[in-house]
């Protein structure tokens, strides 16, 4: 049973070979092979997901007499039906949106080797399977973006996400090296275990081997999930078919979220890099909201959307949370998807008939307007700060009594406290006429979205890491020293709240922002709207090289 994942891994790869050699007698109907293929895959996946949630113990499978290993545990069932259920939507949506491409069959070509290679990336139990998968969905994804070979935009920046991925291949390869130098094999079972039975029994240039590769893994993943600095090819590879950038988005930009969640062996004994892996995340996160906020391109925006979003799951397994990481991909990825397939539909619409209701709710986020009528400040700054707190403290203790004694999860709590009181404080500054149905049924969606929320995260950790010892020791890795991490949290707790209670005053009082204050802000609007030039830095300093690099060319005659 177990070596059924081999042929939902194999597949896709059928499903290509069959469209590349009969492409020329069956015509269109390729589509329909894909399709059917894919779907096979999915099932197929589906059963396996199955067995693995009736307890069904994990298993490595060697194939053959080779280095090769796969995997059958619960994050390579759950991972390869989420890819390919993914998938199959993207391929089901491709069939008409892609008809009148000339390069149809090879487009889905293309989209089975990338979800083959996918798929051999989560199931691989050796470091070199994982290593080729890992360099094979760059390269394919390169090739997708480009599909249509007449745009140089389309081009250049599917040459531009080439680059970025191998900056991220070479941490991977380098820590792969050191492993097999230390432990003299391949098998990630294998090293796993000699590493959980000993961690420090090996050093590089002085530091414990553990911690090294944790870094050099931390590093892959921030290339390929889109972390800050490393970050500019995502929302600039919008000319490429919309299936492949919701696919894109879905699927293939989580593979740092992945690749963490497979090393979680090797972080448990490396907390030091958890905490940086947990600053950049935040960084990522922030910058990717902040960034997504004045984009006037849909399609970019979803971009920095999802690079915020990459980077609230590298900040959660930066704080130990390994498997809220895996959830937050499998939300992500059906959420993002959908945004991305339903772009296009919506900006049609738009060009004829925006069809928005002049309501309360566009009154204020589009016209930027407010409603005359409002409420006391101060009893809404109560509601604001209070309401949120106690439906997540009540809704945490609910699932575990232990919750709040493990620093992740009350980094967690926090943020959820914050995007639960700014969704409170939103609908106040909206002052609408009827402004406690509103706050209502704010009040109610937050309800539904925390406890569905924290009941499926808590199912994902006992799935995934079903030993609580290991769990305990994920979360342990990432804690901090108790004396700064609460010290951090209560100057970050202040900053945020005097901030909300000093606007709700200031709108009470018909407060009305200086001329300095203003310009402070334009300022700041066009920092963020230049997305603080770090493109154009890049763009500078490519220009440069190129330039330093054609000098010496001329100077050596090389050419």
């Amino acid at each position: 049973m177990e070596r059924l994942i081999i042929v939902v891994a194999v597949l896709p790869l059928v499903s290509a070979l069959l469209i590349q050699l009969f492409a020329g007698r069956i015509g269109r109907s390729i589509a329909r092979v894909s399709v059917a293929i894919t779907t096979l895959s999915f099932l197929l996946s589906a059963l396996l997901l199955s067995w693995a949630l009736i307890g069904h113990s994990p298993q490595t499978l060697p194939l053959g007499n080779t280095t090769t290993i796969f995997l059958f545990d619960p994050l390579s069932t759950l991972l390869a039906t989420i890819i390919l259920g993914i998938s199959l939507i993207v391929h089901l949506y491709s069939v008409r949106y892609m008809a009148e491409e000339a390069a149809y069959g090879q487009f889905f070509v293309l989209l089975d080797l990338m979800t083959a290679a996918l798929l051999f990336m989560v199931i691989a139990g050796d470091l070199i399977t994982l290593i080729i998968a890992w360099y094979l969905v760059g390269v394919i994804l390169y090739f997708l973006l480009g599909q249509d070979t007449r745009s140089q935009t389309a081009y250049r920046f599917a040459f531009w996400t080439l680059i970025t991925y191998r900056i991220g291949d070479l941490p991977l390869i380098l820590a792969a090296a050191l492993l097999y130098n230390a432990y003299g094999t391949w098998s990630l079972t294998t090293i796993f275990t000699e590493i959980m039975a000993n961690p420090d029994a090996h050093q590089f240039l002085g530091l414990p081997l553990t911690e090294v590769v944790a870094a050099l893994i931390g590093l892959a993943a921030f290339a390929r999930s889109a972390q800050f600095l490393l970050h500019t090819w995502l929302p600039y590879t919008m000319d490429g078919p919309t299936p492949v950038s919701a696919l894109m988005h879905a699927g293939i930009v989580n593979a740092g979220g992945f690749l963490i969640n497979r090393f979680a062996p090797v972080f448990i004994h490396s907390g030091d890099v958890l905490n940086g892996i947990f600053v950049v995340g935040l960084i990522t996160a922030v910058f990717g909201s902040l960034l997504m906020l004045t984009q006037n391109d849909i399609k970019k925006a979803l971009g920095y959307s999802t690079m915020g979003q990459m980077g609230f799951m590298i900040m959660e397994c930066g704080i130990g949370a390994f498997s809220l990481a895996i959830y937050h991909m499998f939300a992500h990825g059906v959420f993002k998807g959908t945004m991305f397939l339903s772009a296009g539909s919506v900006i049609n619409d738009a060009r004829h008939d925006d069809g928005i209701p002049k309501d309360e709710l566009y009154t204020f986020a589009v016209e930027k307007r407010p409603n005359a009528a409002s409420q006391p400040w101060l009893l809404m700054a109560a509601i604001t700060l209070s309401v949120p707190l106690v439906i997540l403290v009540f809704a945490h203790l609910l699932i575990a009594e232990d919750y709040f004694q493990k620093q992740g999860a009350v980094v967690l709590l926090f943020f959820g406290w914050v995007t639960g009181a700014q969704l409170i404080f939103a609908t106040y500054r909206m002052r609408s006429q009827n402004i406690w149905r509103l706050v209502g049924l704010s009040v109610l969606s937050l309800v539904v979205v925390v406890l569905g929320y924290v009941v499926i995260s808590h199912a994902f950790d006992l799935f995934l890491y079903p030993d609580p010892a290991f769990r305990a020791q994920l979360y342990a890795a990432a804690t901090i020293d108790l004396l700064r991490f609460d010290v951090l949290v209560v100057i970050t707790t202040l900053i945020i709240v005097s901030g909300w209670i000093l606007t709700y005053y200031a709108e009470q009082n018909g407060y009305r922002r200086r001329q300095q204050t203003k310009r402070l802000w334009l300022n700041f609007y066009a920092l963020i709207s230049r997305e603080f030039y770090i493109s154009d830095i890049y763009t500078r300093l490519s220009r440069t090289i190129l330039s330093i690099s054609g000098r010496l060319n001329v100077w050596l005659r090389w050419l």
